[in-house]
């Protein structure tokens, strides 16, 4: 039994890694799905149970620390070990800073607490069960925790929290077996930026980022399962992330260039 505990696993990239483990897995896998809607975490869950894992659910939000310990605390109770923990969980944002007024600014904390902190709690209350499995811990970023993007700036802030955190763990575990993955994606076919914050901290309803060449969630999730079993330190997904990363380093106005040609036309600084 391979007990992998997923948060964010109601829907988008989260419920697709829990059904290709169980697909990947069968009988083997042990699946904790964890989300806010128990609605959908249970149509997650029948369609993992029907690739053959066994689930357990829990509804829950990652920016609370009990709750995330609580979460933990379940997974071990119900199965006893884990082998797995993938910080999925994540909020979208899309607003310049300058439009963002005073009384508004607290979503950038909030935002903070469910990016990074979520991950952080989860992390530090699953670690023992880890280090007793040798296990694996993922980390679900974004390129652009890699490179900052306009109208992005409170998003990729908490993406370069998780990126110099989970750098920093891996470091640290390293002479423990836990291997610590970090993913990169890059623009996903999901509905995270339509439910992402705008200005004023409400779900905008639309991306402003171009979506033409977005990965699908499938491919998203494969790469990044791919890499946790390999216990790979990074995905970095895209060839242009790839570049870009490079890039920064030697031609930094370039890659902001790059960064702005992705926004709509109607979201970008004038």
């Amino acid at each position: 039994m391979i007990v992998t505990l997923i948060t964010g696993a109601s829907d988008g990239i989260g419920a697709e890694m829990a059904r290709q483990l169980a697909a990947r897995q069968g009988a083997n896998a042990a699946l904790v799905l964890a989300g806010r809607s128990q609605e959908k975490l249970a149509a997650v869950e029948a369609q993992c149970k029907e690739r053959g894992a066994q689930t357990l659910t829990v509804a829950m939000d990652v920016a609370q620390e009990a709750q995330c310990r609580a979460l933990v605390a379940s997974a071990i109770e119900h199965f006893g070990r884990l082998d797995g923990l993938v910080n999925n969980a994540g909020i979208s944002a899309q607003a310049l800073f300058e439009d963002v007024k005073a009384e508004d600014l607290h979503w950038y904390e909030d935002l903070m607490k469910v990016n990074l902190w979520g991950a952080v709690w989860c992390t530090h209350a699953a670690l023992p069960f880890l280090k007793q499995s040798k296990g694996r811990i993922v980390a679900v970023g974004s390129l652009a925790g890699l490179v900052g993007v306009p109208g992005r700036t409170a998003y990729s802030a908490t993406k370069f929290a998780m990126t110099g955190f989970f750098e920093a763990l891996r470091a640290e575990l390293k002479a423990s077996g836990v291997s610590v993955t970090t993913a990169y994606p890059g623009v996903v076919a999901t509905q995270i930026r339509y439910r992402g914050y705008n200005a004023q901290g409400q779900p905008a309803g639309s991306s402003g980022l171009k979506e033409d060449d977005a990965m699908s969630v499938e491919e998203c999730a494969r790469l990044i399962l791919d890499g946790m079993n390999r216990r790979d330190r990074e995905v970095v997904m895209t060839t242009k992330g790839k570049l870009g990363r490079f890039m920064k380093l030697l031609a930094p106005g370039v890659v902001e260039n790059m960064a702005l040609a992705a926004l709509k036309q109607d979201v970008r600084p004038h």
